[in-house]
C-alpha cells in the first residue's frame, strides 16, 4: 500500500496551526519587522490562512447544524 504524500508545507496541518502562524504573522508586520516585498508576501500568506481557518469554521458550524436538526452524519473535512 503506497504511504500518503505528505502534506504540503503551504497547507496548515490544523486549524490550531493556521491561527498560530497566523497571528504571529499578524505580529511581525504590525510590528513593522518586514521588508515592503516580504510583507506584501505575508500578507498574501496570511490571506490563505484566514481562509484556511474560515473553511474549518464553516465545516464544524455544518456539523453543529446538522446535530441541532438531529441528523447525526460523520464529519469530513473538504
Amino acid at each position: 500500500m503506497p504511504k500518503a504524500a505528505p502534506p504540503s508545507p503551504d497547507v496548515p496541518t490544523s486549524y490550531e496551526a493556521a491561527l498560530q502562524e497566523l497571528e504571529a504573522l499578524v505580529g511581525r508586520i504590525e510590528a513593522g519587522q518586514l521588508p515592503l516585498e516580504e510583507m506584501l508576501a505575508g500578507y498574501q500568506r496570511g490571506a490563505q490562512l484566514l481562509q484556511f481557518c474560515r473553511s474549518r469554521l464553516e465545516a464544524v458550524q455544518g456539523q453543529i447544524q446538522l446535530l441541532d436538526e438531529g441528523a447525526l452524519k460523520p464529519w469530513t473535512v473538504e
